[in-house]
This record gives C-alpha cells, structure tokens and sequence, in this order.
C-alpha cells in the first residue's frame, strides 16, 4: 500500500484508525453543506427514536465530559470510550488536528514532501517527490529508500504510520521544526535533517506516454480535483484513450469523487451507502465523456473515495480495472464534537457500488491482474479498446 504525508493519521489519534482521508468523514461534511443529496421526507409520520450512532456519540461525549469534570484530559477519555467500542476505523482528533484535517482536504499541509510505498521486501521507498518541498530541496529522489525517522527505524511499519512520523503531530511539530531523516540509494547510507514546511499539492497530473494514450494521475480527492479532471480530459487529444491512474490515492472529498465519475459517465448510479440502516443513493451528473477508451489503474493503495469512483466505473462497464486488489476501506464516520474541542468519529455505515459489492473488507478486484508493469499493462488493453471500437 502507498500513501504520502498529506494523509495520514496523526500520531496521537488511535492506530486502528489507520488513515485520516476516510471515506465516511468527507461524505458527512458533503452532507452537512447541502452538497449530497438528503433523504427523502418520510411518507407518513413516525416515532423518532434516538439512533444507534447518537447513543454511541453521546456516550463518548459523556466519557469526555465526566474526565473534564475530574480535571483529567477528555481527549484521552474519548480515545479509550472509542478504543472499547470496538470500532475498527474510529477515531479521536484533537481541536488543532481536526483543523490539519479540513486544511489537507483543501490541498494545504504540514510535511516534508515525500511519498512513500511499502515494497515487498517489507523496505519503504519514495514513490515521489514534491517538486519545491523540502525534500526536493535536499536532493532525495525517487527511488531512494527510507531507512529511519528521527532515529526509530522504518522497515516493515504501515505506510501511514511512516508519513504521520514524517509529518509530526501538529501540536508538536508545526511548520518549521525539524525531522531527520536516515536513508540509502544504492550502496549510499546517510542522514538528512529537513525543516517541516507548509505545503500544497496539485492532486491532478496528466502526461502523454504514447501517441494515443493520455494518462491521468489523481492523488487524491482533495476540493478542485475533479474540475482538474475535467481540464486534463478536454486537454487531450481526442483520438487519445485515458489511463485513470489511481494508485496510492487514499481517498478524500466523495463529492469531488462523484464529481470525477460525471466526467466519464452520463449519469447512473454511482454507490449507494447506508446511515443507520437508512439507504441512500449517490448519482452522477449526466453529460460525461462515456467514448473514448478508459483504463482504471488501481493497486493496494486506492482506498475509500477512490474506491467508490472505481466501482463505479467498472460495474458501469465504463472502464477495464487494471492492477491489484484494492485496500477494502468503505466505511462511513460521522464527526461530532466534544467538549475540550476535539473531535470524534464513529463508523456510522458502508457503501457498495453500483452492482451490490460491499467494498469495506474485501477491496475491489481488477478485471486484469498487474503488479511490475502494470501501467504497460494498461496501456495495451487501452490499444485493444481503442482497435474494438
């Protein structure tokens, strides 16, 4: 799985939680600002009775708010109410967190610039660097293995524990602190101490890699990348066919990834997803590119709203997925604040896609399977499409 240090769990939050760009947190917000659809009004009146989500808020909240009244931290009081809840993707976020949280979904962030892997052998290799950042600025390249983290080494740790060390814990570690960091290139072994920076992203990048194959790269579904998807698309030639590179994106904003899925379909359905038993439906805008050629590139670390855009798109039959089973991350979290400030998140619901598939768990599986190579691999079945039609 990959990642970078724009999305991951701050250090303080709970382990289990694993991954801060979750699904179901980005879809309450959409849902809070009117940008999802709400539930149709009920067609006869009801007895409202207090939901299973609100009792298991309220008692977090309460757990808070007893260990405020003892003059002990209500943070940590939520963390260990979560902790026994037994909810695998809850979390707890301090005030300043939570705040780190909204900024990344904006594309804004502390860190150093790094995207990282877990290779097989169990090493961590940069995938990419932020052009700019301060670790380009230090010379680490592509390539380049991460040994060490201030001094606590890295090998065989999950990816997001890795970039939220790399980060730092925004209380402690805000933009200008410093981060050290122990790597190798070859036989090279050394250290470099970098300077914590606040960073932008460009989550949506696009190249020609043939005559007649445009690859668009979408990192994550942070606000605007689905306007960026829609730029690149009209950019490319039209005779050309679209890889939709999206590998070690860790998900973000289910509007944007909605809105992405409008670019390539003419409406539908895109995922349906429950909140307390209540289904909902989410549907794309009709009006989409649904001719050229598409390929959905997806390996271990496409996760959440990256999920659902390829679900979507294959149980649709608009693209042929290529790569390796994806994460398995589609479950829901709804926020609610506590009374020190911090927030919490409880898991709330799941979504499936278009045909049914439950994702959270299970991953998507690709119509053809590609580990080394895979982009090549992509590209040919994009050919293929291309001649078919």
């Amino acid at each position: 799985m990959s990642g970078r240090d724009l999305f991951c769990q701050p250090r303080r939050t709970r382990r289990g939680a694993a991954l801060t760009l979750v699904f179901a947190g980005a879809l309450v917000t959409g849902a809070a600002t009117g940008s999802l659809p709400e539930p149709e009004p009920p067609a006869r009146a009801t007895v409202v009775r207090p939901s299973d989500t609100a009792t298991r808020h309220e008692a977090v909240r309460r757990a808070a708010a007893e260990a405020m009244a003892d003059g002990k931290s209500a943070t940590e009081a939520a963390e260990r109410a979560v902790s026994r809840s037994g909810d695998r993707w809850g979390a707890v976020y301090s005030e300043d967190e939570y705040a780190e949280f909204q900024q990344a979904l904006d594309g804004r962030y502390t860190g150093v610039g790094l995207w990282a892997r877990l290779e097989p052998d169990g090493r961590i290799g940069v995938t990419r660097v932020l052009p700019g950042s301060p670790a380009a600025d230090a010379g680490i390249r592509q390539g380049d293995r991460l040994r060490s983290v201030d001094g606590d080494r890295v090998d065989g740790r999950p990816v997001t524990e890795v970039l939220s060390l790399l980060r730092g814990d925004p209380e402690d570690a805000p933009a200008g602190t410093t981060v050290t960091l122990g790597l190798q290139r070859g036989t090279r072994v050394w250290t470099e101490k970098l300077r914590r920076a606040r960073l932008s992203t460009d989550p949506v990048t696009d190249r020609k890699v043939t005559a007649d194959v445009t690859v668009i790269k979408i990192a994550a579904f942070t606000k605007g990348s689905a306007g960026a998807v829609r730029a690149a698309l009209r950019a490319a030639p039209p005779g050309d066919g679209i890889v939709l590179d999206l590998r070690g994106n860790s998900g973000g904003l289910v509007t944007e990834a909605v809105d992405t899925a409008s670019s390539f379909l003419d409406g539908g359905l895109v995922a349906t997803y429950d909140v307390d038993g209540a289904q909902r439906s989410l549907h794309a805008a009709p009006g989409g590119d649904t001719a050229r050629p598409l390929v959905a590139l997806v390996d271990g670390g496409t996760m959440s709203a990256a999920e659902l855009l390829t679900g979507a798109l294959q149980d649709r039959g608009r693209a042929v997925v290529v790569g390796s089973r994806t994460f398995g991350k589609g479950s829901i979290q709804m926020p609610t604040k506590l009374p020190d400030g911090s927030v919490a998140e409880l898991t709330v619901g799941h979504y499936r896609t278009p045909s049914g598939h439950a994702v959270d768990g299970r991953g998507i599986t690709p119509d053809l399977e590609a580990t080394s190579g895979a982009l090549r691999r992509a590209e040919t079945v994009l050919t293929g499409l291309g001649d078919a039609s």
